[in-house]
């Protein structure tokens, strides 16, 4: 399922304009965030919307990967309950579907409005950036205020899912340890990882917006 061509002129007028033949911005998780300094250039997965079902199997995938088990002393993968993955399909009608996960922003909103103190050592907040881009949270410092979310909830629509007990952030795109689960498994090849400008907007990428834009382009109704 894997598509290692690079983001062309065209792929990124399509992004900015919601696309002519579907393919629209999804994040920036993959096997390596690969970032140019210069260029700002990053590998990230987008969506061909013309080819997902909603069929929820890249939900099935993640959660499986990211929630294990262990048998027999050993660590698998779990059964999957879709509940627990790190990225979500929205379906709307007329019928459309969104998978949305962490867009791993190159200015992340979430770690900006963390007031916990950036840690002497490390430089690190309480939800902060790991090594690989992945967004991560400390829990041993973090106080569930969840502004984390809020933030955004504020630009995106939401991809951070506070625990219902705890109010810590959960559900922040692992990279699924340089494998992402729900690339590999996608039965229609509606995600693909690609190469693409690091500072790419995101302030329209909520999952309803994007579903308005889809909605008004494929069945010619304005929302």
């Amino acid at each position: 399922m894997r598509n290692s061509k690079k983001y062309s002129r065209r792929h990124f007028l399509q992004d900015m304009a919601f696309g002519g033949g579907g393919l629209i911005l999804l994040g920036t998780f993959g096997f390596r965030i690969i970032q140019d300094k210069e260029n700002r250039i990053i590998k990230a997965i987008s969506v061909d919307f013309s080819k997902c079902a909603g069929c929820r199997t890249c939900e099935t995938a993640c959660s499986a990967y990211n929630n294990p088990i262990e048998i027999n002393g050993e660590r698998v993968n779990s059964l999957g309950n879709p509940h627990y993955s790190n990225i979500k399909v929205y379906h709307f009608n007329p019928d459309v579907d969104v998978p949305v996960t962490c867009a791993l922003c190159e200015d992340p909103p979430c770690i900006n409005a963390c007031p916990i103190a950036p840690d002497l050592i490390t430089g690190r907040k309480a939800i902060y950036r790991d090594e690989n881009m992945t967004i991560k949270n400390d829990t041993e410092r973090c106080i569930g205020c969840t502004q984390c979310a809020q933030a955004c909830e504020n630009l995106r629509g939401g991809v951070i899912h506070p625990n219902p007990e705890t109010h810590k952030p959960e559900r922040m795109c692992t990279l699924c340890d340089g494998n992402p689960q729900c690339v590999e498994n996608c039965p229609f090849g509606a995600l693909s990882y690609i190469e693409m400008p690091a500072n790419r907007s995101y302030e329209n990428l909520a999952p309803e917006r994007i579903a308005q834009q889809l909605i008004e382009q494929l069945y010619n109704i304005k929302v």
